[in-house]
């Protein structure tokens, strides 16, 4: 069966939903035309441009800039409070359609997903010709338009439906890397944040092609375990598969942060304080994890997510946590991060435990014993009663 796979990227989401509602409410013109942005309270954190039409683009208005830069820029900018619920309702209408075509579909944000249409080609036909047909019935139906990337992985799909907006259709298949994907900026590649391109550029890296014949020895004393992952993504390699709607039925949690963080011990005290809490709940349900995820979105609103199968499925804090804390040093790129989460995943009811020569199981055990204590007492007695003294 041939890998292909479809990332379908919802065109300025937030401004896009808004100009929907507002067109079916009676208003005589689409906002997307005019100089209009998303954006939230101006007296507090969140008073920064969340969403930009295009003639505010034009302007040089950027997502993430606060509103009073924004309107420096543009006197007569009209702005537009963001509606979460909204945004909720078209996500589902969104996924509702696509999931007539096909159950494999991962939900990688509230406005961009991934659809593994390799497994059902022989029952539409060609991609390229489906993926037009599923652009013109989403505007036809839903009132917005997407950008669709053909890949043969996850990651080249995601880079192709960024090339060129809106309302685009590109592919990104193997046999185009070299000519699509590698004269590009190496700032352009999926997961290379501002600082990482800035280190990048000084060590005479300037395009992806660069990156990807780079020397990992030389790339690794600055970047450590992130080196080889970054050249592969360089050559186009991704070997992670689409996750689909039936598989997600884990346990997590997420926190946004009170401001941007760009210390490492403080955001592994967050993860701490995360896998404390799922942990809990897990236990709660009495379960076990085989798969602990961690994800982080940064200040340009970028989300993404790493994960790690474990040996033996584990409901513990230390455990998660420590595994957390491995994810999310080989995967940060020390940009300011916004949020951040931990799920657990492939969850199970019994804990067949594999034993290697070097572990107490014991320990593992007492742990597991002790945690539930805890979680017994904290239900009993209220949550303050007893704690971790590592979450003092």
């Amino acid at each position: 069966m041939e890998n292909i796979i479809f990332h379908i990227d919802v065109n300025n989401a937030f401004l896009s939903w808004t100009a929907v509602k507002l067109l079916n409410s009676g208003y005589k013109y689409d906002i997307r035309n005019s100089y209009a942005i998303i954006g939230g309270d101006e007296s507090g954190r969140h008073g920064i441009v969340l969403a930009k039409s295009t003639p505010a683009k034009k302007l040089g208005i950027k997502t993430a800039e606060t509103i009073y830069s924004a309107k420096k820029k543009c006197r007569v900018l009209k702005v537009y409070p963001p509606d979460y619920e909204l945004y909720r309702r078209m996500s589902k209408s969104l996924f509702n359609l696509l999931s007539k075509y096909t159950c494999d579909i991962e939900i990688a944000s509230i406005d961009e997903c991934y659809l593994d249409y390799g497994k059902v080609k022989n029952l539409y036909g060609d991609e390229i010709l489906f993926a037009e047909k599923l652009k013109k019935e989403i505007y036809d139906t839903l009132g917005f338009t997407v950008n669709i990337g053909i890949a043969n992985n996850k990651l080249c799909a995601k880079m192709a439906s960024d090339f060129s907006k809106p309302n685009k259709i590109h592919t990104l298949y193997k046999s185009e890397i070299e000519t699509k994907m590698w004269p590009l900026d190496v700032g352009e590649l999926f997961g290379i944040g501002k600082k990482t391109e800035e280190k990048l550029h000084h060590m005479g890296i300037h395009t992806i092609h660069d990156l990807a014949f780079a020397n990992e020895n030389k790339l690794s004393i600055t970047f450590k375990n992130m080196a080889k992952n970054m050249i592969d993504s360089a050559n186009g390699i991704d070997s992670s598969r689409v996750i689909t709607y039936e598989e997600v039925k884990g346990i997590g949690n997420e926190i946004t942060l009170s401001k941007d963080v760009s210390n490492r011990s403080e955001l592994h005290k967050c993860l701490f304080s995360l896998a404390n809490k799922v942990a809990s709940r897990i236990r709660g349900e009495n379960k076990y994890a085989y798969v602990v995820v961690v994800t982080l979105k940064d200040t340009y609103f970028k989300r993404k997510s790493h994960q790690k199968k474990l040996k033996n499925a584990t409901n513990t804090t230390n455990e998660i946590y420590e595994v957390s804390k491995k994810i999310f040093d080989e995967m940060w790129n020390g940009e300011p991060v916004r949020l951040i989460g931990i799920r657990l995943d492939n969850l199970v009811v019994n804990n067949f435990h594999q034993v290697s020569l070097f572990e107490e199981v014991t320990n593992k055990v007492d742990d597991e014993k002790l945690e539930k204590l805890l979680d017994s007492l904290q239900k009993k007695y209220g949550k303050n009663v007893i704690d971790k003294a590592s979450l003092k």
